[in-house]
């Protein structure tokens, strides 16, 4: 921010947003939390960085970038953005969904943030109200849970003999408890059982899977979570090898070999992420910045997958697809 632009905006602010202290440092400091890994999340990484060159920033240019990676421990986030305060960051983009989010707040009320999750974030105290979030945090929803009827209802189009469908949920995810209720929902409206499985890591994905097996579940409705998804292409191998289709919640596991994804796509949640951070650096104050949800549903469907597990894609679902992997 130039300092001519920045004294002006200070002047009519200082008195509700008490950002000064950090605003004046030449270049400004960009803390990044993730509950994920550096190698799982790059393509995320390069889209937020995308949405901070559209607002006019470049690390290493005029943009210094603090990052914390959780490595899949939640456990760690609050430590991890407390060094982040610590450092005196001027935003802090808390993007590993709900947890890091919660992190973030708990360690800080004047430095902004921008989240990112797949919940409901005035449900879980994130904001005061989407059009106004009121404090210092703002960010993207991919509003997932909402979209579990839809997900089911492809789903039976593609399985209809499946009567049991498995949830795979990541426990430690905060928003977990309700996804579960939602695709229980989901489900019962459609005439079907719904089970959970759990899995906390890549250890667990074993026994998970055996569980539906064993259970006789006919496909499965996997959770939105950053750990599930930095593990993507465990999971769909796992799917693959006991030939159970999944319905996932973004294009990323399509492309690593998954049956059929519909939602928005990650990568402009992150983008968007990137866009908000830039805004805050330039003076817009996230309490009034409304959180910004899709307006894009995708649906992608691997056919290469469909034929190794020898499903049959019906034409109504080929129809309606926005990309078609071969």
């Amino acid at each position: 921010m130039k300092r001519r632009s920045f004294v002006a905006w200070i002047g009519g602010a200082a008195a509700t947003w008490p950002l000064a202290p950090r605003a004046q440092r030449a270049t400004p400091v960009l803390g990044f939390l993730n509950s994920a890994t550096p190698e799982t999340y790059t393509f995320n990484a390069r889209a937020f960085r995308d949405g901070l060159a559209e607002a006019g920033y470049a690390e290493g240019r005029n943009l210094a970038v603090e990052y914390r990676w959780a490595h899949g421990d939640y456990a760690r986030l609050p430590a991890l953005a407390a060094e982040l305060v610590a450092r005196k960051v001027d935003v802090i983009a808390a993007t590993g969904d709900v947890a890091s989010a919660r992190a973030a707040q708990a360690a800080t009320t004047t430095i902004p943030i921008v989240f990112t999750v797949g919940a409901d974030p005035v449900r879980f105290g994130l904001v005061k109200s989407m059009a106004k979030p009121g404090g210092n945090a703002t960010g993207i929803t991919l509003v997932t849970g909402a979209l579990s009827a839809k997900r089911l209802e492809i789903l039976r189009e593609i399985v209809p003999q499946a009567t049991l469908i498995g949830l795979f949920m990541n426990p430690d995810n905060q928003n977990a408890e309700r996804d579960v209720a939602a695709g229980q929902e989901a489900a019962r409206a459609l005439g079907r059982q719904a089970i959970v499985v759990n899995a906390r890591g890549p250890d667990d994905f074993p026994g998970a899977f055996e569980s539906l097996v064993r259970q006789r579940a006919g496909a499965m409705l996997l959770a939105s979570d950053p750990m599930l998804l930095s593990q993507r292409q465990a999971l769909v191998d796992a799917a693959l090898r006991h030939r159970i289709p999944v319905m996932y919640w973004t294009r990323e596991f399509i492309v690593a070999g998954g049956l059929i994804a519909y939602g928005s796509g990650i990568t402009w949640m992150y983008k968007e992420a990137g866009a908000y951070v830039g805004k805050i650096l330039g003076g817009a104050n996230p309490a009034e910045l409304p959180v910004v949800q899709p307006s894009k549903f995708d649906l992608i469907v691997n056919l290469k997958t469909a034929r190794a597990m020898g499903l049959a894609i019906p034409a109504s679902v080929l129809q309606r697809a926005d990309e078609i992997i071969e």
